[in-house]
């Protein structure tokens, strides 16, 4: 394996729903129920992650739903309240750096690609031009194109590269899009996956 490319929510990181709902309802003056809804039942998170709002477009849809202003900083003071990075599996990626180049694909927006140092810290500068979000591809995982996209962007081979994800409709796109990949539970069982491609 030439590069391990790991998704974010779920792998590298712990995000909490309950807590970016409250968090962004909190700081917009709106109910957790009507920001939920905003988010996760509009689609507009969905058109989001494809790339088909730029980041002003999905403040601007929020907005529009919330009826209020959804301004950059109050959104990513949220999602990074609702964020906390998994200092076991990073330290696993940093292993990894002589040998197999670490990414991220996250099926996420435009705003997240800005706003991702401010939001994980901690991935920096470990992933530091090879943190990628869905959006900057147009295309969503499952889909193909978003790794083989991802894969053009990081100079990477499908056949020699291993991803993890929680997801298992992820990790089946991936395969079908030529890549290794790894259901991840947890760190225990990313490390015996990576000895099992030579990693340890």
């Amino acid at each position: 394996m030439r590069c391990v490319l790991f998704d974010l929510d779920g792998v590298l990181v712990d995000y909490d729903r309950d807590v970016r709902v409250g968090t962004l309802a909190r700081l917009t003056g709106r109910t957790s129920a009507a920001v939920r809804a905003a988010i996760y039942a509009s689609g507009i998170e969905e058109d989001a992650d494809a790339g088909v709002l730029d980041a002003q477009a999905y403040l601007d849809a929020l907005g529009r739903e919330l009826d209020t202003v959804v301004v950059a900083a109050d959104w990513t003071a949220a999602r990074r309240a609702a964020t906390r990075a998994r200092s076991e599996v990073l330290a696993l990626a940093a292993s990894l750096a002589d040998r197999a180049a670490p990414g991220l694909l996250t099926n996420n927006g435009w705003l997240m690609a800005q706003q991702l140092p401010a939001i994980v810290p901690e991935l920096f500068p470990l992933f530091a031009g090879r943190a990628f979000c869905a959006a900057q591809f147009g295309a969503a995982k499952p889909a193909e194109q978003a790794y083989l996209r991802c894969l053009q962007a990081l100079d990477a081979l499908p056949q020699a590269t291993l991803f993890v994800d929680d997801n298992p409709a992820n990790v089946e796109g991936a395969r079908a899009a030529g890549l290794h990949a790894h259901r991840f539970t947890d760190a225990a069982g990313l490390r015996q996956a990576l000895a099992g491609f030579g990693l340890s």
